[in-house]
């Protein structure tokens, strides 16, 4: 069993839970989303990705960030995934990022995307 993110309460009162895959892509949402410093035992923790959507766009901005985000979610969760692409696009005040990865404990390859207005 594992704990849903965000945390809530499911119709039986009791903390909600989700299967693996579920919660795999709840750590790279975590991750991807968390600025560094939010997290008081681990300052270094996320990879600061809601900050680009105040960067001026370019295409080395861009490549940057993929190699910025793929680096945090292999540093942090290296033990349940293997990152095999990232994407990011940013449209407007939105950030999407795409990321394709394999679940370590079940062999299955997933792709996730996040949105995240700003």
């Amino acid at each position: 069993m594992n704990i849903d993110f965000p945390l809530h309460f499911d119709d039986r009162r009791r903390t909600a839970a989700t299967d693996l895959d579920e919660h795999v892509r709840d750590l790279i949402e975590q991750v991807l989303f968390t600025n560094p410093g939010e997290r008081v035992n681990r300052p270094t923790f996320g990879s600061g990705l809601a900050q680009l959507v105040f960067a001026p766009n370019s295409d080395a901005l861009a490549a940057a960030t993929q190699v910025a985000v793929q680096g945090a979610l292999t540093q942090w969760l290296a033990e349940e995934i293997i990152v095999e692409a990232v994407e990011i696009e940013n449209i407007d005040s939105t950030l999407k990022v795409s990321v394709q990865y394999v679940v370590r404990a079940s062999g299955t390859r997933r792709q996730a995307s996040f949105e995240q207005a700003v």
